[in-house]
C-alpha cells in the first residue's frame, strides 16, 4: 500500500534524514586503506545510537549489521567482516536510520586512494545517474519516468543498469510500496505530494547480471567488474522534490 506523509511524518523522517546524512559524514572520515569493514560498521552503529536513533538494516530480514558495505563487484548488501579496505577499493556504504518509528535510506561510492578514468567515470556517473532521476520528480508523473532518466543516461555511458533490485517507499518500514525501478517498465503508478520514496541507481562497468554470494546477502558482479550505487530518500511536493538525506 502506497501511503502520504503527514506534516509530523515528514518531520521525523526529516530528522531520520539528517542523522542518516551526519552518519555518512563520520563513516567518511574513516574510510582509509587498512580499516575493516566491521570497524566502519561499528563507528556507524555507535553514532547512530547516539543521536537518539537505531539502524534500520540491523536484523532486518535477518540481516546481520547496522550499515551494508559493498567493496569492488559487490553490488550490495556486503555484510561488514574482518575485510581490510584497500588502497584503489571502490567502496558502497548503504545507511538506514530510524527516528521514532520513521526510516530514512542512502547510499554512496567511494573511491578509496587512486584508481582508473574508468572506474572515476562509474563513480561520477552513477551519481549523475541518481540525480537524472530524481530531475522529473514532481505530483503527478508516472514513476516509470523516473527510470526512463535513469536508464537512458546509464546506457549512454556504457554501464549495465542492475534490474532485479530496485527503490522504494520508504515510512514506518525501509522499504514501502512503491517499487522505484532503475529502467523503463510500463507501470501507470503516479507520484503524489506527501509520497516519500528512496531513488538508488546500481550500475556495473560491465554486464547487468549479479548473482547472490553463499551468505544469502552480498550481491557481485556477474564477470567480477566493479559496482556503484547512489541513494537519496526524497520527499514528492506539488511542484518537484526535497531530499531528506542530505
Amino acid at each position: 500500500m502506497i501511503t502520504i506523509k503527514s506534516n509530523r511524518e515528514i518531520e521525523l523522517m526529516k530528522h531520520a534524514g539528517h542523522i542518516n546524512y551526519l552518519t555518512h559524514l563520520e563513516v567518511k572520515k574513516h574510510l582509509k586503506p587498512g580499516i575493516t569493514t566491521k570497524e566502519l560498521n561499528d563507528i556507524a552503529h555507535k553514532f547512530i545510537l547516539a543521536n537518539d536513533c537505531t539502524p534500520s538494516f540491523l536484523n532486518y530480514e535477518g540481516y546481520p549489521a547496522s550499515i551494508c558495505i559493498s567493496v569492488n563487484d559487490e553490488v550490495v548488501h556486503g555484510i561488514p567482516s574482518k575485510r581490510k579496505i584497500k588502497d584503489g577499493d571502490v567502496v558502497s556504504i548503504d545507511i538506514g536510520v530510524c527516528y521514532k518509528g520513521y526510516h530514512s535510506d542512502s547510499a554512496n561510492t567511494y573511491i578509496v586512494g587512486k584508481s582508473t578514468k574508468e572506474i572515476t567515470d562509474l563513480v561520477e556517473n552513477t551519481k549523475k545517474a541518481l540525480y537524472e532521476g530524481l530531475s522529473v520528480i514532481k505530483d503527478g508523473i508516472k514513476i516509470s519516468e523516473i527510470g526512463d532518466k535513469i536508464e537512458k543516461f546509464a546506457i549512454a555511458n556504457n554501464l549495465g543498469v542492475v534490474r532485479e533490485l530496485v527503490g522504494h517507499g520508504v515510512g514506518t518500514s525501509v522499504h514501502e510500496d512503491p517499487d522505484v525501478p532503475n529502467y523503463y517498465t510500463k507501470s501507470q503508478t503516479k507520484l503524489r505530494s506527501g509520497m516519500v520514496i528512496a531513488v538508488e541507481p546500481m550500475l556495473n562497468l560491465g554486464t547487468e547480471d549479479i548473482y547472490m554470494e553463499d551468505d544469502e546477502w552480498t550481491i557481485k558482479t556477474d564477470d567480477g567488474l566493479p559496482s556503484a550505487h547512489f541513494e537519496h530518500t526524497v520527499l514528492v511536493t506539488d511542484t518537484g522534490y526535497v531530499i531528506l538525506t542530505e
